[in-house]
């Protein structure tokens, strides 16, 4: 894990204007704990990005699951991170995967690998993240055993179109943060549609 990182950085988070309000207001923010979740259990913010959670947000409302969009703002303090856009927490992630195999080649076929899945036909970039999902998991159980903390996690996801013919840069790609300590969530703020 590391504190390498400056002291905060804004994220953004899509909801409800219900739940925008209440969380503003002082009510906790609710984790989300999917077993697709590309980060494991945690309060998910798109890092400097409040237009992609604008986006997700109305998505979300396009899809039926509220009525009004709402994007909340946070300044977050990253605390103990596994940021994996840093080599040594890959690695310690690749040993997680591997001791996660293990277990489950140990099982005698009583567990069986999750695999990352697509959402949809169209869907390139496998966004049901079960197998990531279930690694940064066993990584929090290997670091609690050993009475230590990951307080977020933050990855850089390249997904969507590609941004022109030949680019290796995609439309949507984004850096997320689970936040998994509330504690390091100093502040939070309603955001304007842009």
């Amino acid at each position: 894990m590391t504190r390498l990182h400056t002291s905060f950085v804004l994220g953004y988070h899509g909801c409800s204007v219900e739940v925008g309000k209440r969380v503003v207001n002082g009510e906790p923010m609710d984790a989300s704990d999917h077993a697709y979740d590309w980060l494991g259990p945690g309060i998910y913010f798109w890092e400097s990005d409040p237009a992609r959670a604008w986006e997700w947000a109305d998505r979300k409302v396009s899809r039926g699951d509220f009525e009004v969009p709402c994007v909340v703002g946070a300044a977050i303090d990253f605390g103990n991170c596994l940021d994996l856009m840093v080599r040594e927490n890959l690695l310690k992630l690749e040993e997680a995967y591997l001791s996660f195999s293990a277990l489950i080649q140990s099982s005698g076929g009583k567990l069986k690998m999750p695999t990352n899945q697509r959402s949809r036909d169209m869907d390139e970039d496998y966004l049901l993240r079960f197998l990531d999902c279930a690694v940064v998991k066993h990584l929090h159980l290997a670091y609690e055993k050993e009475k230590k903390k990951i307080d977020t996690v933050r990855g850089l996801f390249i997904e969507g179109d590609r941004l022109y013919p030949g680019s290796n840069f995609r439309k949507k790609t984004h850096i997320q943060i689970a936040v998994r300590s509330r504690d390091c969530i100093k502040g939070l703020f309603q955001v304007p549609r842009p």
